[in-house]
């Protein structure tokens, strides 16, 4: 039985940080995804350049992509799907994450 991941990119995500990797010019270990207490509702979602990996992060490949998560995130991200989004008003990555039970009005944060 394979293990699954702790979280699954869409095809326009991986594309996107595919992209965003290519631009940045240097190598990369990937993105790092974490948790934030900010916002209304209590945490934001963090993404950044990964120069290496962390010793605990959480690693997942997934459609080319290497994604890791902080390990202080990883319980709060455990079957989220991350996909990138554009439309004429806004573009950016988003999250849909089983263990949210709420997010703000302007959807910027989330508690679980």
């Amino acid at each position: 039985m394979a293990l699954r991941q702790a979280m699954t990119v869409t095809d326009s995500a991986a594309k996107r940080i595919q992209a965003l990797l290519a631009q940045r010019g240097k190598p990369s270990a990937g993105v790092r995804i974490g948790v934030r207490a900010r916002g209304c509702s209590g945490l934001t979602y963090t993404l950044e350049y990964a120069d290496e990996k962390g010793r605990l992060d959480e690693v997942v490949q997934d459609k080319g992509v290497t994604i890791l998560i902080d390990p202080k995130a990883t319980m709060f991200i455990i079957g989220t799907e991350m996909d990138y989004v554009e439309d004429k008003l806004q573009s950016g990555f988003t999250f849909r994450n089983p263990n949210e039970k709420g997010r703000c009005g302007c959807g910027e944060s989330f508690h679980v």
